[in-house]
Parts: structure tokens; C-alpha cells; sequence
């Protein structure tokens, strides 16, 4: 919006074209998300207070949970605020790409928070039923992945990028809706999964994202693309913008969210930023960088498909309980131990997954 703005000012002051630079847009954004955020928390956490809008603990869950019970909650909703606000603001809304992740990250959001007002308001501890939970989700990821195969305009935007070849890139042809599909909904529930301790999500979040905007910028550029040995696909470029928004707005939800936590994201929060960054990797090409990155997700998500697996099978569980994270707790580990652990481990595998760019 701003963009705009500040291109048609450029004929009265040319010292307006700065905006035009991409580095200035990243920073502002960055700013933007997190001044939002900060700004909006103590007004977010005092609504959510007064309405009584407060988190539910399981009866079956760490002792130390149980003091949480009350805890205000839903406040997903104050970094949906600022990332959409930071993007609108301050990407070129001309570009499609941006307008796929405002839509993405709105309907997700829409899903989570008729499942966090059910549990809340509604003292349903089901929320959404299960199955129409998948089912709109299903609606929403098959539809921005059919959108998004049908718009294609280069042969590299339905591309297989395999991680260290820099030669074994398939075409995906229709495979690519299916792909798409199983990354949008599998990251969304993974992050949900993992939203489970103060902060444990959030940050490893915001790392992968801002891993997402490097290799959005050197997706959009035509040297670096080439020299990387990555498709190139100019329309990429600007997602570092809606990157650089998640990462403010993540860090400015993080300074509430942080042990022990002032307010929790809910699944308005979880389900949507878990789609931004499927719809992200998907977009740069990075699906399978996605499964390195997000390791931490992925271990949370298959923690829980064993345990019930191996529930239902040999009626044994693996872990004290799923998702693992919980497990820990229950071996004594307190709860920060739990979440800095975690968050190194995210670090080191954000690093390995921007090294594929290079050793390929």
C-alpha cells in the first residue's frame, strides 16, 4: 500500500524511491510486526482477560500445567494482526504471490479461531470436531495449490528441489497439487502440535521464516538463483516482505508469550503461521528444506503418531506421554530447560537447511 503510495510521491520528492528498495521494506517490516505487536499485547492480553478467554489444561498433563489453567489465550490473533498489517503496508501488492500467503494465513486463521472459541467460549473441550477441522483445511490448501499450479507462468514454479543435487530437479507436473496439499495441512497441524510449552513455537517459527526470506531473495534473483544452482523465479522476491513481517510479529508476540507466559497463541495463532510456512516452502520451491528446518515440528508430530500407533497395536506407549515435548517434562526436565533445548536444535537445523543452498 505504502509502496504505491511512495511511488507516486517519487515525481514531487525523488527522495521517496527509496522505498523501492527491497532492504528498506525488509527492515520497516521487521519494525512494523514488531511495534504492532508490542503496541497491541498489553490491549490483547486485557480484552482476553475481561472476556475470560483463558486456557484449559488436561487433567492428564504436567503438574507444573496446571497453574496455566486461566491463562489467557487466542492470542493468535495479535500476530495475524501484525502480519498482515506489516504486509499490507509494505509489500507490492501487485504481486500474487503475497495475496496467496494474506489469503492462506486469514482462512487458517478463520479455522483456528472457530476451534479456540468453541473450546473457550463454548467449554467444548472437543473445539472444531476433528473431522471438519481437516476438512476446511483440505478446502483452503487444495485450493491455493490448484490456484497456484493453474497460475504457474515458468516451468520453475512446479519444480522438485532436492536438497544437496543441484541436478535432480523433477518436474512435478499434477503431483504438485498433492505435494502442495500434504505440506500446507501436515505443517499447519505440526506447528499446532508443537504449541504446547511458553514460547516452544513461536521461535522456531520466526527462524524458519527468516531462513524462508533468504531463500526467497536469492530465489527472486536472477544472478544468485543461477550461481545457486536453484530455480529462478522472480515473483519470490517479495515474499522476504511477508517473511520479514512473521519474524517481527513473531518476536513481538515471544516478549508476552515467553516463560512463564502472559498470554498463549491458540490455534488461531498455531494452525495459521504452521500454513504460512507450508505455503512459503512451497512457493520458493523448498519442500523438502521445509522437513530439515522444521525438524522440531516434525519430531513433535511423529512423537505423537508413534505414541498412538504403538498404543493401538501393542497397547504400550513409547513416551511418558506425546506430544514429546510433554515427555521431557514428565522426566524431570523443567520447562525453559525444555524450550531453550528445543530452540538450539531448531537453530542448528535452520542452519543445515541454508546449507543446501551451497553444498549441492
Amino acid at each position: 500500500m505504502l509502496v504505491w503510495l511512495a511511488d507516486w510521491l517519487t515525481q514531487f520528492y525523488s527522495g521517496f524511491n527509496v522505498f523501492s528498495y527491497l532492504t528498506l521494506r525488509v527492515i520497516v517490516s521487521i519494525l512494523t510486526g514488531l511495534m504492532v505487536a508490542l503496541l497491541l499485547g498489553p490491549k490483547v492480553i486485557r480484552f482476553l482477560q475481561t472476556m475470560q478467554i483463558g486456557q484449559t489444561v488436561r487433567d492428564d498433563g504436567p503438574e507444573s500445567h496446571f497453574s496455566k489453567a486461566g491463562t489467557p489465550t487466542m492470542g493468535g490473533v495479535l500476530i495475524l494482526a501484525a502480519i498482515l498489517l506489516a504486509t499490507l503496508l509494505w509489500a507490492d501488492l501487485s504481486n500474487r504471490y503475497v495475496w496467496v500467503m494474506i489469503f492462506v494465513i486469514a482462512a487458517f486463521g478463520a479455522i483456528g479461531w472457530v476451534d479456540d472459541y468453541r473450546k473457550v467460549i463454548r467449554k467444548d473441550p472437543k473445539g472444531l470436531i476433528a473431522k471438519w477441522k481437516y476438512f476446511w483445511q483440505s478446502v483452503v490448501a487444495i485450493g491455493t495449490a490448484f490456484f497456484l499450479y493453474q497460475t504457474a507462468h515458468l516451468e520453475a514454479e512446479t519444480l522438485l528441489v532436492v536438497p544437496f543435487f543441484k541436478d535432480v530437479m523433477p518436474q512435478l507436473g499434477a503431483m504438485y497439487l498433492l505435494l502442495s496439499y500434504f505440506v500446507i495441512v501436515g505443517t499447519s497441524n505440526a506447528v499446532n502440535l508443537t504449541d504446547g510449552l511458553d514460547g516452544l513455537a513461536i521461535l522456531p517459527t520466526v527462524m524458519v521464516a527468516a531462513a524462508f526470506g533468504f531463500f526467497a531473495y536469492v530465489t527472486g534473483n536472477v544472478n544468485f538463483s543461477s550461481y545457486l544452482h536453484i530455480p529462478y523465479i522472480p515473483e519470490t522476491s517479495e515474499l522476504v516482505i511477508v517473511c520479514a513481517a512473521i519474524v517481527g510479529a513473531g518476536l513481538g508476540f515471544l516478549w508476552f508469550n515467553t516463560y512463564p507466559a502472559q498470554v498463549f497463541m491458540g490455534d488461531v495463532g498455531s494452525l495459521s503461521l504452521g500454513a504460512a510456512l507450508g505455503t512459503l516452502a512451497i512457493l520458493v520451491r523448498q519442500e523438502l528444506v521445509l522437513f530439515i528446518m522444521g525438524g522440531v515440528f516434525v519430531m513433535e508430530t511423529v512423537s505423537v503418531i508413534l505414541q498412538v500407533g504403538s498404543y493401538k497395536l501393542r497397547g504400550q506407549r513409547i513416551f511418558r506421554m506425546a506430544p514429546i515435548h510433554h515427555h521431557y517434562e514428565l522426566k524431570g526436565w523443567p520447562e525453559p530447560r525444555v524450550i531453550v533445548r528445543f530452540w538450539i536444535i531448531s537453530l542448528i537445523l535452520v542452519l543445515i537447511g541454508l546449507a543446501t543452498l551451497k553444498v549441492r
